[in-house]
């Protein structure tokens, strides 16, 4: 088993809103070893993307605000850092590939200039040097002509080549912990796997850890080895990719993979069926007692609304915030 780099254990973030404190993450807990890629699933508005911004110190105060918990890396608390010493740590130890690269950019700076900066801060290269290397970094994530990019400002380029601009950025400094927050939205399917492919290269050459953020199942199944699952601000499920996709255990996983297109799955009319999972994510806002998934569960039952599940242990490393490990009974063939 390979070291711990990362462990968030307990960790609750809320934001302030004019109807109250919402609670957006809620006791999250999950590790990534040293050289794994862990991947982190779950519809929109669930918590992830909170989550990863909590990691590295970047959610807003106020109106956010981190609770409770500890976020270990290395055994360092990085919550009990001071701003400075945490500055020295983005872009170094940890980098993050944001899923809006526009928003991102520095509109008024060349892409030359930002994808540079890293390298002249923390690995103190000249402007020389580190533009040397930005454009063999731009290179490498395949931006055509890329060292007559360099001048470039960000809306000279395309959607999918900022977003390269942005993996190249994070990747310059050939972090430790690389977060990828959707990093592969705005490409195409061809780009997607050629930069999912250089993230998995630079990956081995660093034995780099990867916390992959995504909606897309079939990039976690091609890239991670363990997953976790998030709904409503809480993991509904851990367990190893295998694992997950042979034996679901928790109703909002099965239903995610039952929305998932699948090669043979097909019905009268050569069309295939997808199935959906009715609802949508509650409102931060929104107080649901017992477990938060029920409203839209097949299976729920009374017990489900009135008490709140905690993770249970499954099988092996497999865990689930679900009734259903105590109350298999209730577990309907037909739902």
């Amino acid at each position: 088993m390979n070291s711990c780099l990362l462990s968030i254990e307990d960790l609750s973030v809320s934001f302030r809103t004019p109807e109250g404190a919402a609670r957006a993450v809620d006791r999250v807990s999950f590790g990534l070893n040293q050289g794994e890629t862990l991947g982190v699933v779950g519809e929109s508005g669930c918590g992830k993307s909170v989550t990863s911004l909590s990691i590295l110190g970047l959610i807003p105060c106020p109106p956010g605000a981190i609770e409770s918990g500890r976020i270990r890396f290395e055994g360092c608390n990085l919550l009990e850092l001071e701003p400075e010493a945490l500055r020295r740590l983005r872009g170094r130890d940890i980098a993050m590939i944001f899923q809006e690269p526009m928003t991102s950019l520095n509109p008024v700076l060349a892409i030359g200039r930002q994808v540079a900066e890293p390298l002249m801060t923390h690995r103190r290269l000249s402007r020389s040097q580190a533009m040397a290397e930005a454009g063999e970094w731009l290179d490498r994530v395949k931006i055509p002509a890329a060292r007559r990019r360099l001048e470039d400002y960000p809306h000279q380029l395309s959607g999918g080549m900022r977003q390269r601009v942005m993996i190249a950025m994070a990747m310059v400094c050939r972090p430790k912990l690389l977060i990828a927050d959707e990093p592969t939205t705005a490409l195409d399917v061809s780009i997607q796997a050629q930069i999912l492919s250089l993230m998995m290269d630079l990956k081995k050459e660093t034995d780099m850890s990867l916390l992959l953020i995504t909606h897309n199942l079939g990039v976690v199944a091609q890239t991670a080895s363990r997953v976790v699952v998030m709904y409503a601000g809480q993991v509904v499920e851990e367990a190893g990719t295998a694992d997950l996709f042979d034996r679901p255990f928790h109703p909002y996983t099965q239903g995610l993979l039952r929305s998932m297109p699948r090669l043979g799955a097909r019905r009268a009319g050569g069309r295939q069926r997808l199935k959906e999972i009715p609802g949508i994510v509650p409102a931060i806002t929104e107080f649901i007692p017992g477990c938060r998934f029920a409203p839209r569960c097949p299976y729920a039952f009374e017990h489900c609304r009135r008490h709140e599940p905690d993770l249970f242990g499954i099988r092996g490393g497999q865990q689930a915030r679900c009734w259903l490990r105590h109350y298999p009974e209730r577990r309907r063939a037909d739902a």
